[in-house]
């Protein structure tokens, strides 16, 4: 872990760098972006929606590279394959959908991970629940501090997408081939403990970590996207894994976002 200091800067520059790339707001972008928000965006709702891209350019990227790159990926079950290819399509609409309300790229495209991620079903596994955990409690900052109702509701329908992720991650780990270290019984995640996945759904309400602001959920972020922090958290430094984005197809019209109206 860095020092306060260093945490401080990193995490400023982090957002504020990505901020201020994404000042004056488009108009338009996917399924029409509506003018009254635009307008009326005030920098901290700039600042969550940057550290929102920057989230799900992360998770694409993850996901991306569980189907195209994880050997176990190839051996579980037709099902558990689906929710992960799945996932990839979900987060890469939320991606688009923030990335048309800043007019913005994400400011982060190459990121760092865990050694053996990728190769180690369980250490992906667990760095997969950790980042659903860690982008539960971002969007949770966003319902809390969004300054309009309707980014505030479109924060919780993005959420709930996430909370959907976290539970299937773990509904996967038990499939994982014996020869890839399955079955996968615990999983841990950013809180560090090593939970059940009996059941998968074994949340009554979602976790906020205590966040009470969207610095402090960059904060989980930081060795994903920087180097020094990488090093310090014992992350492989060695590569970094590229964001490409795609154009997203989702399972049905019926849950995809049709305005910030709701």
């Amino acid at each position: 872990m860095t020092d306060m200091m260093d945490r401080t800067l990193t995490r400023a520059s982090l957002i504020r760098g990505g901020a201020a790339a994404g000042v004056g707001l488009a108009v338009g972008g996917l399924m029409g972006v509506a003018p009254s928000f635009a307008s009326g965006a005030t920098q901290g709702d700039v600042d969550i929606l940057i550290a929102a891209e920057i989230a799900e350019a992360l998770a694409v990227t993850t996901y991306s590279n569980i189907i195209f790159n994880a050997p176990f990926f190839t051996r579980l079950a037709d099902d558990d394959q689906g929710y992960l290819r799945a996932a990839r399509q979900e987060e890469m609409s939320h991606y688009l959908l923030e990335k048309s309300a800043t007019g913005k790229d994400s400011p982060y495209t190459a990121f760092f991970y865990p050694h053996h991620m990728f190769h180690n079903a369980r250490v992906t596994l667990n760095t997969l629940v950790s980042l659903e955990d860690a982008f539960i409690a971002a969007y949770l900052v966003g319902v809390r501090d969004f300054s309009s109702a309707d980014l505030r509701v479109t924060a919780a329908r993005i959420m709930g997408i996430e909370s959907d992720h976290r539970t299937l991650a773990r509904v996967v780990a038990p499939g994982v081939a014996a020869r890839d270290g399955g079955p996968i019984e615990r999983v841990k995640g950013i809180q560090g403990v090593r939970e059940s996945v009996d059941p998968p759904n074994n949340n009554g309400y979602e976790r906020t970590l205590g966040l009470t602001n969207i610095s402090q959920a960059v904060d989980a972020l930081l060795p994903f996207v920087d180097a020094s922090a990488a090093a310090k958290a014992g992350f492989n430094t060695r590569r970094a894994f590229k964001f490409h984005p795609f154009t997203p197809h989702l399972p049905t019209e019926l849950g995809a976002f049709h305005s910030f109206a709701g």
